[in-house]
This record gives C-alpha cells, structure tokens and sequence, in this order.
C-alpha cells in the first residue's frame, strides 16, 4: 500500500464522471488524472470469469436488454463470451458506444501497467478463488481488495495473508459470520475493534458517517481510514479536518484540484 504524507485520491469505479464507469476509457482517465488508485467492482461470470461490473444485473450498464430481450438477467447466469458481446458504453455517451465490459484480469494489467494501484471491490465470488487468480497474476501484493462482508476479508486473509484488504463499513457480515449491526453507521471505536478480526489494514467508511474522533480511534488500533463517495469541496475539505487518509471520488482531477488550492496558490495539480 502507499505510504505517502498526503490523502489519496481515488478514482471511483475509474473516472466514471468522464467515461462509462467500470470500463477501460474510464480507468485511462483515471490514471491520466493521477489517481494513486482505481477502484472496481467484480462479479463471476456463468463460466467462471471475474468481470467488473458494479450491479448484480446488466440492465444499467449494457445493451442487455435490448439485445437479449430480457430485464433483470444477473451477471452469474452470463458467460463471459456473452457478456463481451455487449455495449458497456453507450448508455452513458454515444461516443462510448461499443465499450465492452472488461474481465478483473484486463482491468488489473491496464492499472498496474499505468502505475496505480487496483481498488477491487468484491461484490460476489469465493475468496479462495479470487486470491487464487490474484497470485495467477502475480499482482497480490500489488492491490487492495474491500468488501462490506467481513467474512469474506476474514476467508481471504486466511487464504492470502499477503493481500492488503479494506474493510467496508458498516459491515453486512461480521467477520464471525453473523450479520452486521446497521443501526448506527457512524465509525467509532467499537466498529474499529470489530474490523480487527479480518486482517484488514484499512477502513473504508460512508463519508457522510466519520467524524474526527472516530478517524482517531480507527487509526489508534492500526488502521488506515478512507471514505466513500466524495464530490463536492465542502465534503472534500471536512473529510480532510477529520483526518482521514484517503477519498474515493467520481472526480479525481477535482479532487486534485482542490487539494493543490488547499495546500496555497502557487502548488500545482497531480500527483
């Protein structure tokens, strides 16, 4: 993971403000914007294939309906040649048109190759199975792998104890299994100590939800403290004065931006 003095910026599901999000234009963008990192979401194919897609169905993001003639067909019952056979991009903006939807193993060369570090967020798949392809790749020690299922982080860890893992928050699943508390989402302490279990090196919180003393107790056990989904200044600059160590944005160059003006007028923009 980096160790660097200032926040991250991370670029949400790639620049997906600029081009249509999981896709490889908005993963070019985001690196051309600087991200130090580039989150993604994962599925499994019918066939067995880890493919970056955000939604459980392909109804928002593709041409599936209109070219297959169903609503609602989830992912996992899709194989990945069909899958590539969709337009991942047009819905978004016509020039776009004809992006497909890329396989984890495309998005994490393309990431790796342009000097970020992939964000991948598990939305379904074993663990076994995906450190397995993760270690294939030789890229385990190379990425970051969240989930709100810290079950799922606790099995990876176990698995791959080199992958660096970011706990989600609040939690679906404790990491004993049992199923997380959402009546209070606010990050603290006790949520903190129950994050310990996975093996997790960072917290990953609901921005509206973090509050300066929170940050400080996560960050006294050990943790890194990011926060999700961050876009406009004033949010940009209260993360900031509670003291967290990384944002996830739609907007990474302004992001970036706004961190160059924070730090006086004369700095300049990018990493």
């Amino acid at each position: 993971m980096i160790e660097i003095a200032r926040p991250l910026v991370i670029a949400h599901r790639g620049f997906s403000t600029a081009a249509p999000e999981n896709t490889v234009p908005a993963f070019q963008l985001a690196l051309a914007a600087g991200a130090d990192l580039v989150e993604l979401d994962v599925h499994r194919s019918a066939d067995g294939v880890w493919v970056v897609i955000h939604d459980a169905t392909l109804d928002r993001t593709t041409d599936a309906v209109s070219r297959r003639g169903r609503r609602r067909q989830a992912v996992r019952n899709v194989t990945w040649e069909e899958l590539c056979a969709l337009d991942a991009g047009s819905w978004f903006q016509p020039r776009y048109a004809g992006t497909r939807v890329p396989s984890l193993t495309e998005a994490v060369r393309l990431i790796r190759t342009g000097g970020c570090i992939p964000l991948i967020e598990r939305k379904a798949g074993e663990p076994a199975d995906l450190a397995r392809l993760l270690r294939e790749l030789n890229v385990a020690r190379e990425v970051v792998v969240q989930s709100f299922d810290w079950h799922f982080l606790r099995l990876v860890h176990e698995e791959a104890p080199e992958i660096t893992l970011a706990a989600l928050g609040p939690a679906s699943r404790l990491p004993d299994g049992s199923r997380g508390d959402q009546t209070d989402p606010s990050l603290d302490d006790a949520r903190a100590r129950r994050a310990e279990p996975t093996g997790a090196r960072v917290l990953v919180w609901d921005h509206y939800h973090i509050h300066a003393a929170g940050v400080r107790a996560a960050q006294k056990r050990g943790f890194k403290v990011w926060v999700y989904t961050v876009n406009a200044d004033p949010d940009y600059e209260r993360v900031l004065v509670a003291g967290v160590n990384g944002l996830i944005t739609d907007q990474p160059a302004r992001l970036w931006r706004f961190l160059a003006l924070r730090k006086g007028p004369n700095a300049t923009p990018g990493p």
